[in-house]
């Protein structure tokens, strides 16, 4: 053996360590592939002396390891296209490190160069992502043998539970139902409301808090509390819940008293009228004969048993309260108005005057009123009524019942119509050009309306110069 060693030493010189570790393996390039250079590879691995032929084996793991290499950098910097070279030179086909090595696991292209580039499985696969396009999902069958599967819960039909409203509740809820009524008054928007609500056992409170909240309203308002309680017996409240409604009521109705004093009397007339709206029944005031102990609602009770006895007079039940607002016809109001002034020429309350026209609840139509008021001087021939209007102008004026705007229209109203006045009238011209100066000398008027008022012109035939041309009324 150390014969074969010492052969093998001066057919092949060892050469210095430096260099040996350099021609072990030699990659030079060519043409983009690398030459293995075996000439100067040791027989010698992990210390161990190797017979020749072990080279070749040790040859062919080199030459394998370079052509893994190689189809590495090939497939990595393929598409990078050109690069530079340190010297600015273009360089084709340059093998570029990759900057991340994130970029290769972010990156969803085929790594085999395959395909369109189009969504995996047409879509269907991958997380979060919605199917096929114009795909149809059926209902999935259940599964008797899956373990989670409860036969009790097949037939189970999942609806919204509203929690039924308490006492605190109802009122912040309800309340402002029936406040926006008396503005709109549409009795079906507060129906469905009302049914989109879990009322539960306080259903019954519902006409009593309309009630109550009447009291304290106007006229108009009650009308139409009256009308809502017609409306809702039935699709929403039942006739037991009415009633139980109305006894509740008697029973409150020493606290009502406090608030308003002609409660008592006002809740017979509701009593009343749902009798003949076929609310309650007709034997309701009946049965409370000899079973009352406050006198409130003794009161109550013999109210509606007289408005009742009246209705069959002739006595209509349903226009007890009247109706209010712009609700009524013109023509309505404007007798109303006429009555109105008629009856304070005769009595001389202005405050009664002034209570009846804000009951009619038509601040908006108060010209008409001022227009009629005038139109009575006009036609009048007494001092008594010129001297009326004025004061009742002027109280009005003062307390803001009428306001500066519709004092205005109404005064410019008469303005427009003098002429037809005058035909039946033939003193309102002087008449109104008086009555417009006292209005303002009163502060009921202004400068600018004052000078507004048509006057009319002294007639003139024929005068000098005027070529015998007849002259005609100049107002």
């Amino acid at each position: 053996m150390a014969a074969d060693c010492e052969a093998w030493l001066n057919a092949n010189p060892v050469e210095e360590v430096g260099d040996l570790s350099d021609s072990i393996v030699s990659g030079e390039e060519d043409n983009g592939g690398f030459i293995i250079s075996n000439k100067n590879i040791n027989n010698e691995i992990n210390g161990n002396w190797v017979a020749s032929s072990s080279n070749s084996i040790h040859e062919a793991r080199l030459k394998a390891k370079a052509k893994r290499r190689l189809r590495k950098n090939s497939s990595r910097d393929s598409g990078r296209g050109d690069s530079l070279s340190d010297n600015g030179d273009v360089v084709r086909g340059t093998s570029v490190a990759p900057t991340s090595p994130k970029s290769k696991l972010l990156d969803r292209k085929s790594r085999l160069g395959k395909g369109r580039g189009l969504p995996k499985k047409g879509g269907a696969g991958g997380k979060g992502v919605w199917g096929r396009s114009g795909e149809v999902y059926e209902p999935e069958a259940v599964d008797e043998r899956d373990p989670n599967y409860d036969e009790d819960q097949e037939n189970c039909v999942y609806e919204t539970v509203v929690p039924p409203l308490d006492e605190r509740d109802f009122e912040k809820t309800v309340t402002p139902i029936v406040q926006e009524y008396f503005e709109h008054g549409d009795t079906n928007e507060v129906a469905e409301l009302l049914a989109e609500l879990n009322l539960g056992p306080m259903r019954s409170v519902v006409p009593s808090l309309a009630v109550a909240l009447a009291l304290e309203a106007k006229a108009s308002h009650r009308e139409l509390t009256s009308r809502l309680l017609a409306d809702l017996c039935g699709p929403v409240l039942s006739h037991s819940d009415m009633e139980k409604s109305f006894d509740k009521l008697l029973r409150e109705l020493p606290d009502l008293v406090l608030d308003t004093p002609g409660a008592a009397q006002l809740v017979g007339q509701f009593i009343a009228r749902a009798v003949s709206d076929q609310i309650l029944s007709k034997t309701y005031i009946e049965g409370y004969k000899g079973k009352v102990d406050c006198e409130y609602a003794r009161a109550a009770l013999d109210r509606g048993a007289v408005l009742l006895k009246m209705s069959m007079g002739g006595l209509r039940i349903d226009s007890q309260w009247g109706t209010g607002g712009g609700q009524q016809p013109v023509i309505q109001l404007i007798k109303e108005m006429n009555l109105l002034l008629k009856e304070y020429i005769l009595s001389g309350d202005s405050k009664e005057a002034e209570r009846c026209l804000r009951d009619l609840e038509v601040p908006h139509f108060h010209h008409e009123f001022v227009y009629e008021a005038i139109v009575m001087v006009l036609e009048s021939n007494g001092e008594k009524t010129f001297k009326m209007v004025l004061q009742l102008l002027k109280s009005l004026s003062v307390s803001s019942i009428i306001t500066v705007d519709q004092m205005r229209r109404g005064y410019q109203r008469v303005y427009m119509d003098i002429a037809e006045i005058n035909i039946d009238v033939p003193r309102a011209y002087f008449i109104l050009e008086q009555f417009v100066d006292k209005s303002f000398g009163m502060g009921i008027i202004d400068v600018k309306l004052r000078d507004l008022c048509p006057c009319r012109g002294r007639k003139r035939y024929v005068s000098e110069g005027d070529g015998g041309v007849v002259k005609l009324e100049s107002y």
